[in-house]
């Protein structure tokens, strides 16, 4: 199974899928996560089953209907055009192709306090409700299969996690790393925006035709 990471960072998704038997791609638009993504891929001598690139997943340099399966992890917070998006993940799935998606999404009008993970200042976070998603993936032909708000899970996961930071016992590898020095604040910040209400972890997985 070719399967493609649509945002992929620095790659432990495309990691994990490689590790269960899929041939894997990667992409992403920032040349750093790529080139860090190759490094640890190689020193867990994964790299003949991953292939990253950089590049916008809004014009992916991949040809139509190259891909069995898509996934896509924490990655449309930080897209504006959904319906581009989806559009082009469309393209290079094969027929009867599935994506699955696991995003933050906006649930109702609570405020949000920034910076999150995924963005520093409003002007680049590109929320949105797991309505908007549903309709921006049907407009490109998906059929939404399953949707499940993981919004409990997320919570008590971060809370764990903080929970480890505070006694000292945080991994010295792992995603605070990528956020810099802002990651307490960013972190704090989308747990209350969470526990108020106003975002919500989705999981969703749909199929072309």
């Amino acid at each position: 199974m070719h399967l493609l990471d649509v945002g992929c960072g620095v790659g432990g998704p495309a990691r994990y899928f490689a590790a269960k038997g899929c041939q894997v791609t990667g992409i992403d638009l920032t040349e750093e996560f790529v080139r860090v993504a190759e490094s640890l891929t190689r020193m867990l001598k994964l790299d003949s089953r991953i292939q990253f690139r950089q590049g916008s997943a809004l014009e992916m340099p991949f040809e139509s209907g190259m891909f069995d399966r898509a996934s896509m992890i924490h990655v449309g917070m930080n897209i504006e055009n959904k319906n581009g998006l989806f559009r082009e993940v469309a393209r290079v799935l094969k027929p009867g192709g599935r994506f699955g998606i696991f995003d933050i999404m906006r649930h109702g009008d609570g405020a949000v306090d920034f910076p999150v993970p995924w963005a520093v200042k409003p002007k680049t976070s590109f929320l949105a409700s797991v309505d908007d998603y549903r309709r921006a993936l049907e407009a490109v032909g998906f059929r939404v299969d399953h949707q499940r708000d993981r919004r409990d899970f997320a919570i008590e996961f971060m809370r764990r996690a903080m929970e480890r930071t505070a006694a000292g016992q945080a991994p010295a590898l792992a995603v605070h790393l990528l956020m810099g020095e802002q990651a307490p604040v960013m972190l704090k910040n989308v747990m209350a925006a969470m526990v108020a209400g106003a975002l919500t972890p989705v999981e969703i997985v749909v199929s072309l035709p």
